[in-house]
Protein backbone atom coordinates (compact mmCIF):
# COMPACT_ATOMS: atom_id res chain seq x y z
CA UNK A 1 0.00 0.00 0.00
CA UNK A 2 2.79 2.42 0.96
CA UNK A 3 4.59 1.68 -2.35
CA UNK A 4 1.39 2.57 -4.28
CA UNK A 5 1.12 5.93 -2.52
CA UNK A 6 4.80 6.66 -3.25
CA UNK A 7 4.26 5.82 -6.93
CA UNK A 8 1.15 8.01 -7.13
CA UNK A 9 2.96 10.90 -5.45
CA UNK A 10 5.90 10.57 -7.83
CA UNK A 11 3.54 10.50 -10.84
CA UNK A 12 1.61 13.52 -9.54
CA UNK A 13 4.85 15.41 -8.92
CA UNK A 14 6.07 14.64 -12.47
CA UNK A 15 2.75 15.78 -13.98
CA UNK A 16 2.79 19.00 -11.95
CA UNK A 17 6.38 19.74 -12.98
CA UNK A 18 5.52 19.07 -16.64
CA UNK A 19 2.46 21.35 -16.61
CA UNK A 20 4.40 24.15 -14.91
CA UNK A 21 7.29 23.83 -17.35
CA UNK A 22 4.82 23.99 -20.21
CA UNK A 23 3.15 27.13 -18.83
CA UNK A 24 6.53 28.86 -18.42
CA UNK A 25 7.56 27.82 -21.92
CA UNK A 26 4.37 29.34 -23.32
CA UNK A 27 5.01 32.52 -21.36
CA UNK A 28 8.47 32.91 -22.89
CA UNK A 29 6.99 32.23 -26.32
CA UNK A 30 4.22 34.78 -25.83
CA UNK A 31 6.68 37.53 -24.87
CA UNK A 32 8.65 37.35 -28.14
CA UNK A 33 8.87 40.75 -29.74
CA UNK A 34 6.98 41.02 -32.95
CA UNK A 35 3.92 42.54 -34.53
CA UNK A 36 0.73 42.47 -32.47
CA UNK A 37 -1.68 39.85 -33.73
CA UNK A 38 -4.45 41.77 -35.49
CA UNK A 39 -7.44 39.50 -35.42
CA UNK A 40 -10.91 40.96 -35.93
CA UNK A 41 -13.09 40.22 -32.93
CA UNK A 42 -16.75 40.91 -32.29
CA UNK A 43 -15.63 43.79 -30.04
CA UNK A 44 -12.98 45.27 -32.37
CA UNK A 45 -9.36 44.79 -33.38
CA UNK A 46 -5.91 45.57 -31.92
CA UNK A 47 -5.14 49.25 -32.39
CA UNK A 48 -2.03 51.18 -33.43
CA UNK A 49 -0.41 53.54 -30.93
CA UNK A 50 -0.27 56.30 -33.54
CA UNK A 51 -4.06 56.09 -34.03
CA UNK A 52 -4.87 56.64 -30.33
CA UNK A 53 -7.23 59.62 -29.88
CA UNK A 54 -8.04 59.07 -26.22
CA UNK A 55 -6.51 57.48 -23.13
CA UNK A 56 -8.76 56.00 -20.46
CA UNK A 57 -7.19 55.25 -17.08
CA UNK A 58 -8.72 52.39 -15.10
CA UNK A 59 -7.90 51.52 -11.53
CA UNK A 60 -8.02 47.86 -10.45
CA UNK A 61 -8.39 47.18 -6.74
CA UNK A 62 -8.40 44.27 -4.32
CA UNK A 63 -12.06 45.06 -3.57
CA UNK A 64 -12.55 43.31 -6.97
CA UNK A 65 -13.66 46.48 -8.74
CA UNK A 66 -12.61 48.58 -11.74
CA UNK A 67 -12.91 52.37 -11.59
CA UNK A 68 -14.55 53.48 -13.82
CA UNK A 69 -16.64 50.41 -14.61
CA UNK A 70 -18.67 52.00 -17.43
CA UNK A 71 -16.99 53.35 -20.57
CA UNK A 72 -18.50 54.97 -23.67
CA UNK A 73 -16.58 55.13 -26.95
CA UNK A 74 -17.46 56.00 -30.54
CA UNK A 75 -17.33 53.37 -33.27
CA UNK A 76 -13.96 53.59 -35.05
CA UNK A 77 -12.23 55.13 -32.02
CA UNK A 78 -8.81 53.76 -31.02
CA UNK A 79 -8.47 53.92 -27.26
CA UNK A 80 -5.44 53.39 -25.05
CA UNK A 81 -6.44 51.83 -21.74
CA UNK A 82 -3.98 52.41 -18.91
CA UNK A 83 -4.70 50.03 -16.04
CA UNK A 84 -3.30 50.88 -12.61
CA UNK A 85 -3.30 48.01 -10.14
CA UNK A 86 -3.71 49.74 -6.76
CA UNK A 87 -3.96 46.38 -4.98
CA UNK A 88 -1.56 43.90 -3.47
CA UNK A 89 -2.43 41.00 -5.82
CA UNK A 90 -2.26 40.39 -9.59
CA UNK A 91 -5.24 41.61 -11.64
CA UNK A 92 -5.90 41.59 -15.36
CA UNK A 93 -8.12 43.32 -17.88
CA UNK A 94 -9.76 41.31 -20.64
CA UNK A 95 -12.13 42.91 -23.15
CA UNK A 96 -14.82 40.82 -24.86
CA UNK A 97 -18.45 39.83 -25.08
CA UNK A 98 -20.26 38.58 -21.99
CA UNK A 99 -20.39 35.08 -23.57
CA UNK A 100 -16.63 35.02 -24.33
CA UNK A 101 -15.75 36.28 -20.84
CA UNK A 102 -18.04 33.72 -19.17
CA UNK A 103 -16.39 30.89 -21.16
CA UNK A 104 -12.87 32.21 -20.51
CA UNK A 105 -13.60 32.66 -16.77
CA UNK A 106 -14.77 29.04 -16.53
CA UNK A 107 -11.48 27.91 -18.15
CA UNK A 108 -9.48 30.03 -15.70
CA UNK A 109 -11.21 28.32 -12.75
CA UNK A 110 -10.31 24.89 -14.19
CA UNK A 111 -6.77 25.88 -15.19
CA UNK A 112 -5.70 28.80 -12.95
CA UNK A 113 -2.11 28.79 -14.29
CA UNK A 114 -3.22 28.91 -17.93
CA UNK A 115 -1.14 31.40 -19.86
CA UNK A 116 -3.02 33.66 -22.22
CA UNK A 117 -1.67 36.58 -24.15
CA UNK A 118 -3.91 38.40 -26.62
CA UNK A 119 -3.93 42.07 -27.62
CA UNK A 120 -7.27 42.58 -25.80
CA UNK A 121 -5.92 41.45 -22.42
CA UNK A 122 -3.24 42.60 -19.99
CA UNK A 123 -1.93 41.18 -16.71
CA UNK A 124 -1.01 43.89 -14.21
CA UNK A 125 1.08 42.92 -11.16
CA UNK A 126 0.37 44.63 -7.80
CA UNK A 127 1.38 48.29 -7.81
CA UNK A 128 2.16 48.25 -11.54
CA UNK A 129 0.56 49.69 -14.68
CA UNK A 130 -0.39 47.94 -17.91
CA UNK A 131 -1.92 49.06 -21.18
CA UNK A 132 -4.07 47.90 -24.07
CA UNK A 133 -4.56 49.76 -27.35
CA UNK A 134 -7.83 48.74 -28.95
CA UNK A 135 -9.78 49.91 -32.01
CA UNK A 136 -13.52 49.67 -31.41
CA UNK A 137 -14.50 49.26 -35.07
CA UNK A 138 -17.86 47.60 -34.29
CA UNK A 139 -20.78 49.19 -32.48
CA UNK A 140 -22.41 47.38 -29.57
CA UNK A 141 -22.34 46.67 -25.86
CA UNK A 142 -19.25 44.84 -24.66
CA UNK A 143 -17.68 43.92 -21.36
CA UNK A 144 -14.33 43.87 -19.64
CA UNK A 145 -13.31 41.81 -16.65
CA UNK A 146 -10.56 40.39 -14.50
CA UNK A 147 -10.66 36.66 -15.23
CA UNK A 148 -8.27 35.54 -12.52
CA UNK A 149 -10.07 32.71 -10.71
CA UNK A 150 -12.46 34.16 -8.14
CA UNK A 151 -12.12 37.81 -9.25
CA UNK A 152 -14.70 37.60 -12.08
CA UNK A 153 -17.04 35.67 -9.78
CA UNK A 154 -16.64 38.44 -7.16
CA UNK A 155 -17.89 41.03 -9.68
CA UNK A 156 -14.67 42.45 -11.11
CA UNK A 157 -16.37 43.49 -14.36
CA UNK A 158 -17.28 46.56 -16.37
CA UNK A 159 -19.10 47.58 -19.55
CA UNK A 160 -18.09 49.34 -22.75
CA UNK A 161 -20.76 50.93 -24.95
CA UNK A 162 -19.57 51.52 -28.50
CA UNK A 163 -21.87 54.08 -30.12
CA UNK A 164 -22.43 53.61 -33.87
CA UNK A 165 -20.77 56.19 -36.10
CA UNK A 166 -23.22 58.57 -37.78
CA UNK A 167 -23.04 58.32 -41.55
CA UNK A 168 -19.75 57.06 -42.96
CA UNK A 169 -17.58 59.03 -40.55
CA UNK A 170 -16.14 61.13 -43.39
CA UNK A 171 -18.54 64.09 -43.16
CA UNK A 172 -16.72 67.40 -42.70
CA UNK A 173 -18.23 70.63 -41.37
CA UNK A 174 -17.10 73.84 -43.02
Amino acid sequence: MNKTIQTLCAALFALTAMSQAQAHGDEAHAKKAGPVKKEQKEWGIAGDAKAVKRTITLTMSDTMRFTPDKIDVKQGETVKFVMKNSGKILHELVIGTKKELDEHAAQMVKFPNMEHDEPYMAHVPAGKTGEIIWNFNKAGDFDFACLIAGHYQAGMVGTIKVVAAKGDGHAHKH
